[in-house]
């Protein structure tokens, strides 16, 4: 079984759990018709995700799921602390909007998680400490069953089953492209060296195939690449390029969690554009899977050099194509549905802008500019940055 978030943030540290499950029934006085058995798993230890912001709650999404739990469902949360997430959904993936919360069972992580979607650290808002516990009850099943069907998505790790893609598009490996862009200055992709998803020799053999000189790694620090390349190493995958690359000083590691709307993701994004665009050409942009936190960054690179929004959606989405077959062809609703929620609230974070306001009119430059002044670069460090990839 691949290595879960969970499991990579605290396999060090965190000394193993009480696996048993204590399912009860409890009797809610009041219900009309008499009393109502509701579904509760009470008294389940915590920890903080420091990499994305979350709080995992120890059971395994098998087992959740067996209780009776369902996607779909909406749940309360109430942690011993006294703070409380009432109705919110379970998903099997983040269908929610920027910073609105909700539990999540995402395939391949065994462990739920209850989470501020992209937003603050759920962890620090709720003011939970080490020992603090969690009591998840089911409150509506089936309340958010249409949202769950329609975003439903998942993905594998074997190569087998991507025969008809090529090795770039199974290691989501691709140049960045749009507005003034230079075609081969930029790429992105899927981790090069964790390869809890199958695809880290893939990235390293493209970054051969197009001489990549410096690489800009969004999620880890530098002890969890070092624990990645040694189990890659020990599974047999080749990390010599990126090896190779580290020891020139030519890597940066930012250990971005997924909240892009924080200051401390704007700080450290804009600290690595300037390390970044203080080497060499070609660069690749990274996280784990290449998705959202290398989706945001890609954004700021082409707004930069004046894409258009759809040139913009149409690197974002050739993501969703590589892992999960969603093309505007294949499946326009879900295809339709991912972009208004996740690139299009990027783009809507980014430009301070309402639901009323038409994305595609907007130049996006600017925005990418301020957002990166915000961090701490100035126009000259930018225009430098802009200088490298146009």
């Amino acid at each position: 079984m691949a290595t879960s978030r969970f499991g990579r943030n605290v396999r060090n540290s965190l000394i193993a759990l009480a696996a048993s499950i204590v399912l009860i029934l409890c009797v809610l006085p009041g219900c009309s018709g008499g009393d109502q058995s509701t579904l509760t798993l009470p008294d389940r230890p915590v920890m903080r995700d420091t990499s994305f912001g979350g709080v995992y709650i120890d059971i395994e999404i098998e087992d959740f799921n067996e209780l009776g739990f369902a996607y779909g469902d909406s749940v309360d949360i109430v942690f011993s602390n006294g703070f409380e997430l009432r109705g919110i959904p379970y998903y099997n993936g983040y269908y929610v909007n920027v910073g609105d919360p909700l539990l999540v069972g995402y395939p391949g992580y065994p462990h739920i998680e209850a989470a501020l979607n992209y937003g603050d650290s759920l962890w620090a808002v709720a003011g939970l400490e080490e020992g603090d516990t969690a009591t998840v009850t089911l409150a509506n099943p089936g309340a958010y069953r249409t949202v769950q069907e329609a975003f439903d998505i998942t993905y594998q790790s074997d190569r087998s089953a991507y025969l008809h893609l090529s090795d770039a598009q199974f290691a989501n490996y691709r140049s960045l492209s749009g507005g003034t862009l230079r075609e081969g200055a930029v790429y992105r992709s899927a981790s090069p060296i964790d390869n809890e998803y199958g695809r880290a020799s893939y990235v390293e053999a493209q970054m051969d195939a197009t001489g990549i000189a410096f690489v800009l790694d969004l999620s880890d620090n530098a002890d969890e690449v070092d624990a990645f390349m040694a189990q890659s190493i020990a599974d047999g995958v080749d990390v010599s390029h990126f090896s190779r690359l580290r020891d020139a000083g030519c890597t940066a590691e930012l250990d971005l969690n997924a909240s892009y709307p924080s200051q401390a993701f704007a700080e450290k994004l804009a600290a690595g554009f300037v390390e970044m665009s203080g080497h060499e050409e070609p660069y690749l942009i990274h996280c784990i899977e290449g998705k959202d936190r290398t989706g945001f960054a890609c954004i700021l690179l082409e707004a930069l050099a004046g894409a258009s929004y759809d040139e913009m959606a149409n690197d974002y989405m050739l993501t969703y194509d590589n892992y999960y077959g969603i093309t505007r062809e294949s499946d326009p609703d879900k295809y339709d549905a991912i972009v208004g929620l996740h690139f299009d609230g990027m783009l809507r974070f980014l430009s301070g802008s309402g639901d009323d306001v038409d994305l595609r009119a907007l130049d996006y430059s600017g925005y990418a500019r301020e957002y990166l002044k915000r961090g701490g670069m100035t126009d000259e460090q930018i225009d430098a940055l802009i200088e490298r990839i146009v």
